[in-house]
């Protein structure tokens, strides 16, 4: 098992639950937990933005969303447990990622809609995820080829640009939630808003341990308030199944047709960005070093994961930025909290019941916590990206004008919706998509490929660290022999602009 490196948190408070710490059962349930609710909303929205779209029945929608769950859960426990050399070993929650929803909807509507439409969804998925898992084992030099298309500065800016794109789904969630006849109340803000100063209270004032469930005591409390005053309704607890098993090729046999296929390894190419991203980011969160190979082990939890989504009804999975911000928060690194927390995701997956309880939470309240979230996703980024010398205009360009394309499709959706072939637009019309592809295209223009250690940057804790030996159960991959990409980081004071320049050169 890797070497856990103990280190200094900001606030100069040593963790106490490093990355590979297990840590005592009621504590792992209730950490778990936390991020089952930290990261709910995000994992149900697809389903139900898909199964509206394509006008499945009341019952298919309910059966996607526990098949989501489930999913989730197993992906989860892939990703942070591990399995020989799948699965990053690092506490990274595995979700469906919203990059694939415009283009699964594109897909479907073009199927025809309904469970016929699912089926060459799933079929895609199904073949774009066994591609993600045998690139994640490509040879040691074609995968740090690709590896140096993703130094800090585009990983940097790709967090930055899931923090952004989510902060306005939380605070839709604050408002309501689009399309409830509330929408905009100010009961709800209200909602949110308390929820939101419950979390900053406890984080400002609380012990330690109350403060690492500061999102779980606002999510509890807020709901509490909003029951107590008629607001949060538990009605469909009563009308759901007590079990919900989801069965393999629930829908039927799936179909694979080529232009769906294309389209979804594409979602795929950018998830792979965000998974990378996502697995740096927490690295430095915990302190545990993060080289080519487990990236390469992330990745294959991703692709393992995709394809089985597709087998048991579900969609494309990316490992979450949203409860890497909650790692960040809560100070809490055991990867078996995550573990934990796929552990309830199969149990909420299994029992209709259990996961009518946690959809009760108002749509205020939630949203008042995922803002706090959503933001700290936004700051891993923003991290990342202080590796980088952001004085030296290139970088800076390439950072601020991939933000820019990212916020284009919320701030002119009319451009993709009446002005874009429909194929184009289920492709383009997303922040993620976007603001990715604008930074590994500008990154290569400007600096070319990134030359060899990337982000070992010195005085990150992945860099002061020690190297790990390999896991007893895993033989030393090819992977783990690749040198990560260098990418210009911030120059010493007095530095030379001509040492500046040449740092930041493509290798």
């Amino acid at each position: 098992m890797a070497r856990v490196a103990a280190r200094l948190s900001e606030n100069g408070e040593r963790s106490t639950h490093p990355v590979d710490e297990v840590l005592p059962l009621p504590k792992l349930a209730l950490y778990g937990f936390q991020h089952v609710l930290a990261f709910y909303a995000g994992a149900v929205i697809v389903p139900i933005i898909v199964g509206n779209a394509l006008k499945l029945s009341p019952e298919q929608l309910v059966y996607l969303i526990n098949a989501d769950l489930f999913t989730c859960g197993i992906a989860s426990i892939i990703q942070a447990w591990g399995i020989g050399r799948i699965g990053a070993r690092l506490p990274l929650i595995q979700g469906v990622t919203f990059t694939a929803v415009s283009p699964m909807i594109a897909i479907g509507l073009g199927a025809g809609g309904g469970t016929a439409a699912l089926l060459v969804i799933y079929g895609a998925v199904i073949t774009a995820g066994i591609a993600t898992f045998a690139f994640a084992w490509l040879p040691a030099k074609a995968f740090r080829a690709v590896m140096r298309l993703f130094p800090p500065v585009v990983t940097g800016t790709v967090i930055t640009v899931l923090g952004i794109v989510l902060i306005p789904v939380g605070l839709n969630d604050a408002a309501g939630g689009l399309g409830s006849p509330d929408f905009g109340d100010p009961k709800n803000f209200a909602y949110a808003g308390g929820t939101m100063l419950f979390i900053l209270v406890l984080m400002k004032l609380g012990k330690p341990f109350l403060s690492s469930i500061s999102i779980l005591l606002g999510l509890v409390v807020g709901t509490t308030v909003a029951f107590l005053l008629g607001d949060a309704k538990f009605g469909d607890v009563s009308n759901s199944d007590w079990v919900g098993v989801s069965t393999p090729f629930h829908f039927g046999v799936p179909k694979f047709e080529w232009f769906p296929i294309v389209l979804m390894l594409i979602v795929m190419l950018i998830t792979m960005v965000e998974t990378t991203g996502d697995t740096y980011a927490v690295g430095d969160i915990v302190g545990k070093e993060v080289d080519s190979e487990t990236v390469a082990r992330a990745l294959r939890a991703d692709g393992a994961a995709t394809a089985l989504g597709g087998v048991l009804n579900s969609f494309p999975y990316v490992a979450f930025a949203e409860n890497v911000g909650l790692v960040r928060m809560t100070k809490v690194k055991s990867r078996f909290v995550v573990v934990a927390a796929g552990v309830f995701m199969i149990v909420l997956g299994l029992l209709p019941k259990a996961a009518a309880i946690v959809a009760a939470v108002p749509h205020g309240v939630l949203g008042g916590a995922a803002t706090v979230m959503f933001a700290m996703v936004a700051l891993a980024g923003i991290q990342t990206l202080a590796k980088v010398d952001l004085k030296e205009e290139k970088n800076a360009l390439i950072v601020g004008v991939s933000l820019a394309f990212a916020l284009l499709p919320a701030t002119v959706p009319v451009f993709f919706t009446k002005h874009m072939d429909a194929d184009l637009s289920s492709l383009l019309n997303s922040g993620v998509t976007l603001g990715a592809t604008a930074a590994i295209v500008l990154n290569l223009v400007f600096n070319g490929l990134a030359k060899d250690g990337a982000h070992d940057t010195p005085g990150t804790p992945a860099a002061d660290a020690a190297p790990a030996p390999a896991p007893d159960d895993a033989p030393a991959p090819d992977a783990a022999k690749a040198e990560l990409p260098a990418q210009p980081v911030a120059a010493p004071a007095g530095a030379e602009k001509a040492d500046d320049a040449e740092t930041s050169s493509a290798g």
